[in-house]
């Protein structure tokens, strides 16, 4: 494939080459059934033959333990912020849950939340423009909550937990929209993970959960045939027709990341990619970084120019030097480079030299 630039965008973001080249090769024509993998049945043998494979391939990529399932769901992450307190915070008979807020997509979780209980949104960045991870002290959070949430790394402030919180018996849920599959961690010190695809691991309109078996049965009886965790496990994501592509392209993308070494080997490849940007930004005063340093993000490089008129004339340049889709989010203005698992160390060594050379043209 020709023309392809860096894509630096916070999602739907860039998928690995060659899964776009099989999903090419494989689109008219899937494994010689004489039909497209779009028009095939998700009741069918072929497609439970997919479902079945990428199953197999997270749990073991994302070492999930026996007593959790996979749930394949509609909406994306931010249907979530509706489904996950209609089945848990009805553990607790008081609707309570503790909320860390730590960006935009963890207030927005918050607010939804507060439809259907009381929620304790005291640990807060926000005082700080969400610059870093606010400090979590278990002891604050009431043991009557039914659960407490946080945001594992946020696309638009650049920032991630380095280290999760141990918050006791009370479980645990994290939205990883933006790094499930980047570094390795501990599942079984979460009830609940949950993320979009479009970030790390396909294309947009599908969400995963990954949950705990005893977190299955606290539904609210208001709760949406769809949107009922049991239901969903016990249909196998099945109850109506999901996005069957979406599902399709991440058992491509998975392939790819055990063919690259997994889970470990991409996470130093991240690391690796963002020390060639943060290094970039630290060695100058020209480029200031907007993450408070011990929280930075590993998938989202966020930074303005001290020059801010300068801005317009980065982005226009940088594109059309092939690298794509580096205006910052409007909460936060300047730059920011998404460097989820397909964006090659190659991509980031490239905008790290347009930076340097930027800059030296100007100073």
């Amino acid at each position: 494939m020709t023309n392809r630039n860096y894509n630096f965008g916070a999602g739907p973001a860039m998928l690995p080459t060659p899964v776009m080249e099989r999903a090419q090769q494989e689109f008219l024509n899937y494994r010689g059934i004489g039909a497209s993998v779009v028009e095939i049945s998700h009741r069918s043998r072929d497609f439970m033959d997919i479902i079945e494979a990428t199953d197999a391939l997270l749990t073991e990529l994302a070492g999930i333990p026996k007593n959790y399932r996979i749930l394949y769901v509609h909406g994306g992450a931010q249907m979530q912020f509706s489904a996950i307190p209609m089945n848990l915070i009805n553990r607790n008979p008081d609707r309570k849950a503790a909320y860390v807020v730590s960006g935009n997509f963890a207030n927005l979780a918050a607010a939804e939340a507060a439809r259907y209980g009381e929620i304790d949104t005291s640990c807060n960045s926000a005082d700080a423009n969400f610059d870093r991870i606010p400090q979590f002290r278990a002891d604050a959070v009431d043991q009557a909550s039914s659960y407490v949430h946080i945001t594992s790394n946020n696309t638009i402030y650049g920032t991630r937990w380095n280290v999760f919180p141990d918050t006791g018996n009370i479980p645990l849920i994290a939205d990883m929209t933006s790094e499930l599959l980047s570094r390795e961690f501990e599942i079984d010190r979460f009830g609940v993970v949950f993320a979009s695809l479009q970030k790390n691991l396909g294309p947009s309109g599908l969400a995963i959960v990954i949950i705990r078996d005893d977190l299955l049965d606290h539904a609210l009886p208001e709760t949406p045939g769809l949107l009922n965790y049991r239901s969903c496990a016990d249909k196998r994501s099945l109850a109506n027709t999901i996005n069957t592509f979406a599902v399709y392209m991440m058992k491509l993308v998975l392939e790819w990341l055990d063919s690259e070494g997994g889970v470990a080997a991409i996470e130093r490849r991240n690391a690796e990619k963002a020390a060639l940007l943060y290094q970039t930004i630290d060695e100058s005063d020209f480029y200031l970084g907007t993450a408070w340093t011990p929280h930075r993000s590993h998938m989202n490089v966020t930074f303005k120019l001290a020059e801010n008129e300068l801005l317009g004339t980065f982005l226009h340049e940088a594109e059309a030097n092939g690298l794509y889709a580096l205006k910052g989010h409007r909460k936060v203005g300047g730059a920011r480079a998404s460097i989820y698992n397909a964006m090659p160390v190659e991509g980031c060594r490239a905008l790290a030299d347009f930076m340097r050379h930027f800059e030296r043209r100007r100073v």
